[in-house]
């Protein structure tokens, strides 16, 4: 781990999945020390922290491998306790498998997974109870691979991107119901605005066996929420998967840049980019070169700070979003392995 200035609150902690460890390790927000690490069952993905009841939620999604390059999927989603750091509880969601997206409603006390399709029903989105940690019941999204998941602020309307399906899916949470989709190339990664007046979404699909000529143009689809519609297209240079929206109204979209081959292949790429954009102007700010693979991408609270995890050098950089200039980089394989995944960030408790 390279030594850093101060990144963050005293006490804040920042969680990284490694998702070949297969671990949750934590890290102190103000040194970016190694707190301590939990093992949890492979292949974990997303982190999703519930600040109400302290607890970290871990979704563990395939027994190895990826999106559709795996030896099955999983159906669990482990509970952790981020100040003792032991596992709590193992909820499984059998028989839905391959959860992946997660957002929480604090306010309702709902946590939302996405969970892939199967030959008898389609993907959808699992409703969880986090006081009682059981599930309530699922949403289906009409498409077989909701990866990426987030709701409005109010708490009423939840999106999911699909990787295959060349729409968004928007769901009623109180209903509880599929009630329209958005046209956009297969997508990945999304981002609902503050207001809730629009979602951005990552497209197209990163399909590393497609080659690139035969993909639409990589960038962020702005849609409007009242309308249903895209509206504006923020480009970018290459294929974008994690989108992340900060509380100072930062747009952050981590490209996938890769190696020079006539079809894009997983493992091939080079250092990466975070692209910083104005949500309010749509403008772009400026970028910043990462490590390989950005995935997922968080901030802290104050939206000063961000956090880039890239799987394939298994490293989180972590970024001054003011100046864009490297903090420093977490360093998460283990054995040599890549698999830097999902990223929660703790505040200190009250």
């Amino acid at each position: 781990m390279q030594q850093s200035p101060r990144t963050g609150r005293e006490g804040d902690v920042l969680a990284v999945v490694s998702q070949s460890g297969p671990t949750v390790s934590f890290f102190d927000a103000a040194s970016d020390r190694l707190l301590g690490t939990v093992d949890v069952p492979a292949e974990p993905h997303e982190l999703c922290f519930d600040p109400t009841q302290r607890l970290l939620w871990c979704a563990t999604t395939y027994h190895s491998g990826y999106y559709h390059a795996n030896s099955g999927r999983r159906s669990e989603l482990v509970v952790i306790d981020p100040d003792t750091r032991r596992v709590v509880e193992v909820v499984d969601l059998a028989p839905e498998h391959g959860p992946h997206g997660l957002a929480l409603d604090p306010a309702r006390q709902r946590l939302y997974a996405s969970v892939e399709g199967s030959e008898d029903r389609p993907g959808g989105v699992v409703v969880i109870d986090t006081a009682t940690r059981r599930p309530l019941g699922r949403i289906d999204t009409d498409a077989p691979g909701p990866h990426w998941f987030a709701i409005d602020p109010a708490g009423r309307t939840g999106y999911a991107t699909n990787k295959e399906a060349p729409f968004v899916s928007v769901v009623d949470l109180e209903r509880g119901v599929l009630t329209g989709k958005v046209a956009v190339p297969g997508s990945e990664g999304l981002a609902v605005s503050a207001d809730g007046a629009h979602v951005y979404v990552a497209a197209p699909y990163a399909g590393f066996s497609t080659a690139a000529e035969d993909r639409p143009a990589a960038g962020i689809r702005v849609i409007d929420t009242a309308t249903a519609t895209v509206v504006d297209t923020l480009p970018t240079e290459h294929v974008v998967l994690p989108v992340h929206l900060t509380s100072t109204g930062r747009l952050l979209a981590g490209e996938l840049r890769m190696a020079p081959d006539p079809v894009h292949r997983l493992g091939r790429q080079e250092p990466g980019r975070l692209s910083v954009f104005s949500a309010g102007t749509r403008r772009r700010l400026g970028e910043l070169e990462v490590g390989a693979g950005p995935l997922t991408i968080t901030s802290s609270p104050d939206g000063r700070i961000g956090y880039v995890a890239c799987v394939v050098s298994s490293t989180v950089e972590i970024v001054d979003l003011e100046t864009l200039r490297s903090l420093g980089r977490l360093d998460i394989a283990k054995r040599g392995e890549p698999g830097a995944h999902g990223l929660a960030y703790l505040p200190r408790p009250a």
